[in-house]
């Protein structure tokens, strides 16, 4: 009896493997959802059978039911009885989820998601430095001067200047009380804060040029002038997505 124990405990299964279903499942999503957003498999067509995706990714059938499962709750196919699964339209797609998005944003040469994202950003950080303006005390404005006056020490050192700059903005979402707000904001962010074609291009200038715009953001706020943050808010992230978009360094332009 010990032996036997011996043997079954000298090879034990790893402890991942437990986890396997569950990991493939969600690495057969990540492939299905690149190639729906692709076009491999466009709207309105069915996503091939459970045998050929099965044979497809070699995993089972329990597998290709979990990511199809996953797919549905994203909003990327809606299973029908005698239909198969089929893939929806673009509409329908849960765009805050982060594959959907990657995915989007890699395969979109017009640059529309990330316009359509900046656009987002810009309406809901507008309004949370307007409510930011009425309610911020002097602590936060303390905060707000101490990061633009780092920042102007960082101009030279573009990846710790972005990292103070998303604490800026980020000390002023929470001045603002609004948690849905800054929730959808730092989520959209967060997947695209390291994506070439949403940062452009870094250099002293910009950087610069990017904290004057700051500057003026922190003193409508420090002033309590809730129209005049909203606006400096508005200003800032239009203006820099601009100059970013356009791959061309234009730090003129921000300090306008």
């Amino acid at each position: 009896m010990t032996a036997s124990r011996e043997t079954a405990g000298s090879d034990p299964a790893p402890p991942a493997w437990v986890r396997r279903p569950a990991s493939l499942a969600r690495a057969v999503t990540a492939e299905l959802v690149e190639r729906i957003v692709r076009g491999v498999h466009p709207p309105g067509t069915p996503l091939p059978p459970e045998p050929a995706l099965c044979e497809t990714f070699s995993v089972s059938r329990t597998v290709v039911r979990e990511a199809v499962k996953i797919l549905q709750e994203k909003g990327l196919v809606q299973v029908r009885q005698g239909s198969g699964t089929m893939v929806t339209p673009p509409a329908t797609w849960d765009m805050l989820d982060e594959l959907v998005l990657t995915a989007t944003i890699a395969e979109d040469e017009s640059l529309a998601i990330l316009d359509d994202l900046v656009v987002t950003r810009r309406v809901l950080e507008s309004d949370m430095a307007n409510v930011a303006a009425r309610l911020a005390g002097p602590d936060t404005v303390d905060q707000l001067r101490a990061l633009v006056d780092h920042m102007d020490e960082l101009v030279d050192d573009p990846v710790t200047y972005a990292e103070s700059d998303r604490a800026f903005h980020d000390t002023i979402m929470r001045a603002s009380g609004n948690r849905i707000a800054r929730g959808v904001v730092r989520s959209l962010e967060g997947q695209v804060v390291n994506t070439a074609r949403y940062l452009g291009r870094t250099e002293r200038a910009l950087c610069v040029a990017s904290n004057l715009g700051h500057r003026r953001i922190y003193e409508r706020i420090a002033a309590h002038d809730p129209e005049g943050a909203a606006e400096a808010m508005f200003r800032h992230i239009t203006d820099a997505w601009i100059v970013r978009r356009s791959g061309t360094a234009d730090p003129v332009r921000l300090q306008r």
